[in-house]
């Protein structure tokens, strides 16, 4: 079957009613051997709803007996969860495609797959067909609960199948999910959104803005509560606008209050627009001490006229108005945030404001990019006058004011003692434990394993540009 998607499609909005759908998903017991004796390997990119996206598939995979494996060389099913965000991750997938197809000339039996964001693209969903024959299943984001039949379909038949629908999309509820972590959970609240900025083709791949019901997000923390999980993550797009589609006055500041009120140790929300950041929010953020310290806060640019091109809705002066509410009314508030270099027509004065912004709010972290066209975006049409060369030149100069920053405020912790959630053991050195403070900083530890999955004291030792060093104390 091939169900291709449709960028016009993407872009409507039709402001239908959303279908909560709770039958959507009923695992198939006749399909519960389909993978016995098989192994899958899952290649997740782009952003935590992607991650999430993988715990989900994951579960349907396991219900139906496959066997995760690390290594893709053993794997039966290969399959790729992509992010449409930037074109670096564009050319990454179909860079390991070419490793995938390699596997599948030495064993035609093996299985593999794109899912996500990419799979939403019309003209990639064309290359595939075009370049990547070989390539088995295609769906995409609005689908993922048809796994299990598209598979059947592929092991039983030998079809090719393709399967993306490009639609404002509605909620699927119980969907399994195998969790990364024992300890902190990602929990998604809404989908989809509807800020259409000019360079970002999230609109597009994940549809409307639609929010979950606030029962099945609360009953979701009570149960990971009851599984001892100490922390969760409420995931969105445009994660503080949640509720704004309802028709009721029920909105992120309620939610918020809500979720603190399950007494979940530590709560965290990605990702913020500024648009959407309201005083009640922060006051419940400043009410309750198990909401943490940590706001994700993306300005993409320091110049109004960059803003406006990118179509942010704010203006820096109304961005600096809720930073500075933000430090003020949180004490200890950590701030990160996104910025994109390079804009089309972005003028040497323009990047220069974007600096200034930084040495004014001197973020504790920033994720930086430069500019990437994304076909079907408003921005893919605008005449860019900047080469490559220069938008490197401000990447790096941008970065280097960044790492300072980082390292500036890391050095407030130097000596003094914070609660860290202990995950696990560090990939960097085994002998360490690796946590997260209620401030999002990663730490690197000395102390006994059984601190595992508590949150403890630890003295910050040493100080470097993206983690910190630290000991347990007692």
């Amino acid at each position: 079957m091939i169900q291709m998607p449709s960028l016009k499609e993407a872009r409507l909005r039709k402001q239908k009613d959303v279908m909560v759908q709770t039958k959507q998903y009923i695992q198939d017991k006749s399909l519960s051997q389909l993978g016995k004796g098989k192994t899958y390997f899952i290649k997740t990119y782009g952003c935590q709803m992607n991650e999430h996206d993988s715990e989900n598939i994951k579960a349907l995979l396991e219900e139906m007996s496959f066997q995760e494996t690390t290594d893709m060389e053993k794997a039966d099913f290969i399959l790729l969860n992509t992010c449409a965000i930037r074109e670096n991750a564009h050319n990454k997938v179909f860079g390991f495609l070419g490793r995938v197809k390699n596997m599948k000339e030495k064993n035609p039996h093996v299985i593999a797959g794109i899912c996500g964001c990419m799979a939403q693209e019309e003209v990639v969903v064309e290359e595939i067909l075009q370049k990547y024959k070989w390539v088995d299943i295609v769906f995409g984001t609005h689908n993922i609960h048809h796994l299990p039949k598209l598979l059947h379909q592929i092991i039983t038949q030998q079809e090719k199948e393709i399967e993306v629908y490009s639609k404002e999309g509605d909620i699927i509820e119980n969907i399994p999910a195998k969790r990364d972590s024992k300890y902190k959970a990602w929990v998604n609240i809404m989908y989809g959104c509807d800020k259409f900025c000019t360079y970002c083709i999230v609109p597009y791949t994940r549809g409307k803005q639609r929010s979950r019901k606030k029962e099945d997000i609360l009953k979701e923390v009570k149960q990971l509560i009851k599984e001892g999980y100490k922390e969760v993550t409420l995931l969105g797009q445009n994660v503080n606008a949640y509720g704004k589609d309802f028709n009721q006055n029920y909105k992120m500041e309620n939610l918020l209050e809500d979720v603190a009120l399950t007494g979940i140790d530590r709560i965290r929300f990605v990702t913020s627009h500024p648009w959407d950041f309201t005083d009640e929010m922060i006051h419940v953020i400043q009410k309750y001490q198990n909401i943490m310290p940590y706001i994700h806060l993306p300005i993409q640019s320091g110049s109004n006229t960059v803003l406006k091109r990118m179509g942010r809705r704010y203006t820096k002066e109304q961005y600096l108005t809720l930073f500075y509410k933000l430090k003020k009314n949180i004490p200890n508030c950590s701030i990160t945030t996104d910025i994109i270099v390079g804009f089309p027509n972005e003028t040497e004065e323009e990047f220069k404001e974007t600096l200034d912004i930084v040495k004014e709010c001197q973020f504790d972290s920033a994720f930086t990019f430069i500019f990437s066209k994304r076909e079907g975006t408003p921005a893919a049409r605008m005449e860019d006058s900047i080469s490559i060369e220069e938008k490197n030149r401000r990447l790096q100069e941008l970065n280097q004011l960044v790492n300072y920053y980082a390292k500036a405020a890391n050095e407030k912790y130097l000596h003094k003692i914070v609660p860290v959630l202990i995950e696990g053991y560090s990939d960097k050195d085994k002998n360490k434990l690796v946590g997260y403070t209620d401030t999002m900083k990663l730490v690197n530890i000395k102390g006994d394993p059984s601190a595992i999955g508590n949150i403890v004291k630890v003295e910050i030792t040493d100080v470097k540009t993206w983690s910190l060093d630290g000991k347990i104390v007692s």
